[in-house]
């Protein structure tokens, strides 16, 4: 599955739905080490970015979308549509993200 055949959108431009596959999802449950801790509390003291948190949320995300992408494939889909994410944090420091859509097969239209 390519990335570009994966949206937030409903639809794919160039392409039709020719059969929906069900909701797919990827979960990753990341919790923070006690160095990163240390570091994003030493990086609030000068403020702006927290540069440790945001990378670690941008590797989880991107963690949970492969996720996603591969649970699509095991379906059969060649498409994802309507993706969304979801991050609760699940106990102090322990978050979950989810990242979730439909899969669904697509052919390009003629």
């Amino acid at each position: 599955m390519t990335n570009n055949l994966v949206t937030t959108a409903f639809t794919l431009d160039g392409y039709r739905i020719t059969k929906s596959l069900g909701l797919v999802r990827g979960i990753v449950v990341r919790s923070r080490s006690i160095f990163g801790t240390i570091g994003a509390g030493l990086q609030t003291i000068v403020g702006g970015n927290i540069t440790l948190l945001s990378e670690l949320c941008e590797k989880t995300r991107e963690h949970a979308f492969e996720l996603m992408c591969q649970h699509a494939d095991q379906m059969g889909a060649n498409a994802i549509i309507g993706v969304r994410y979801d991050a609760t944090e699940v106990m102090q420091s322990v978050t979950e993200v989810l990242c979730y859509g439909t899969a669904v097969y697509v052919e390009p239209e003629r």
